[in-house]
């Protein structure tokens, strides 16, 4: 069980199930940053008592005069969520960031010798290949947190050879839908997950079936697997996580009720198992289990992914800064459902191929495909 930790994106949904996990165990919480929700930062920073926090710079002297009781740090600005990561004294950062604001903060803790329990899958999607080698060269843990992440870690502990990673879904709420209906679609429609309790941004990218293909990607980077031997198997009820298949055509799954602190206590406590805040899964409950294979004529962006990750280079990251813009977008009402697809495959398309790109060039591909999807 790690020691301490320090939470990047502490008021949404994984920071304060994180928070829950650090809770029921006494795990002390030495910094936690927030976007723009001062109220709830200033309470969690009252009850953890970290040594310091960090704030959007548009609340910043609000959140100073909140705090001015205390002796807690404050940081903000463009470089404060890399100095957090990189200063803080706790040898976990759990990163529940949303989007590719994850990505520096976590190559910021690595090259200060931390591991990382890993929600944000953007960082991965989006330089991979930096974040995987920095993790090698220092000797560090990239733990993940993601349900199907976390279930493929749980079942790879028994040893073997992989010969496939089976990915599971729930398939959103637009399952079984076609193109017809989703033209109808508005954003309150894609926030009614039918299982999962997320944040905006997640639970739009589960309806579209592109958080399974981020999922895709980074479980590609996760466990140095070719994108052939993932396989993509919708699981309506939630119930099992993700499974292994082992080269002797063992199958191996992870089950377990939709509840992240589980899969975030793992992180935190591994290689140990212990008493989880999360409910006991009743089998007779559930019922059955249903598997199908993805639509991904009717919802494209999954095989958009796919195709990403084997071309490489910067294109996944050129896709989730034009799917994180897009998204956006659709939320404020700017653009509609199917829109979304289409603006996302055209700006990944457009990108300009780098095959080994640097941070600058990631984070140039990210702004390029930005700015696409907020000019068509």
């Amino acid at each position: 069980m790690t020691s301490s930790i320090c939470i990047l994106g502490s008021t949404g949904s994984i920071g304060t199930q994180s928070l829950d996990v650090a809770r029921k165990h006494h795990i002390p919480v030495t910094a936690l940053a927030a976007g723009t929700r001062e109220e709830t930062l200033e309470r969690q920073a009252r009850e953890f008592l970290p040594a310091a926090v960090y704030i959007d710079k548009s609340r910043y002297s609000s959140l100073k005069t909140r705090l001015a009781d205390t002796s807690i740090r404050i940081l903000s600005g463009d470089e404060g969520l890399t100095e957090l990561a990189a200063t803080d004294p706790s040898p976990t950062v759990v990163n529940a960031l949303t989007g590719i604001l994850g990505l520096k903060p976590t190559l910021s803790a690595l090259e200060a010798g931390k591991d990382i329990a890993l929600a944000n899958k953007e960082t991965l999607v989006a330089g991979g290949d930096l974040v995987m080698s920095l993790a090698r060269e220092k000797g560090l843990k990239i733990l993940p947190v993601d349900s199907e992440h976390s279930a493929i870690f749980q079942c790879l502990q028994c040893g073997g050879k992989v010969k496939k990673i089976l990915l599971t879904g729930s398939g959103g709420p637009f399952f079984g839908k076609d193109k017809e209906f989703l033209k109808t679609v508005t954003a309150a429609d894609a926030l009614r997950h039918p299982n999962w309790s997320m944040g905006p941004k997640i639970t739009v990218d589960s309806s579209t079936l592109m958080n399974k293909g981020l999922e895709f990607i980074e479980a590609v980077h996760l466990f140095d697997v070719h994108p052939d031997q993932i396989e993509v198997v919708i699981q309506r009820e939630s119930i099992i996580h993700s499974m292994v298949q082992f080269e002797d055509n063992a199958v191996l799954a992870q089950m377990g009720v939709p509840d992240m602190r589980l899969c975030i206590q793992y992180a935190l406590t591994y290689p140990e198992r212990t008493e989880s805040p999360s409910g006991e899964l009743d089998l007779f409950r559930v019922g059955k289990l249903t598997f199908f294979r993805p639509d991904t004529e009717t919802f494209p962006l999954l095989q958009l992914a796919k195709d990403t990750i084997l071309k490489g280079g910067n294109l996944p990251a050129a896709m989730n800064g034009a799917n994180e813009e897009a998204v956006g977008r659709f939320l404020k009402g700017e653009i509609g459902y199917t829109r979304l697809f289409d603006i996302v495959i055209s700006a990944t398309e457009n990108a300009d191929f780098v095959e080994h790109p640097s941070l600058a060039q990631i984070l140039e591909a990210d702004t390029a495909a930005r700015e696409y999807v907020r000019a068509h």
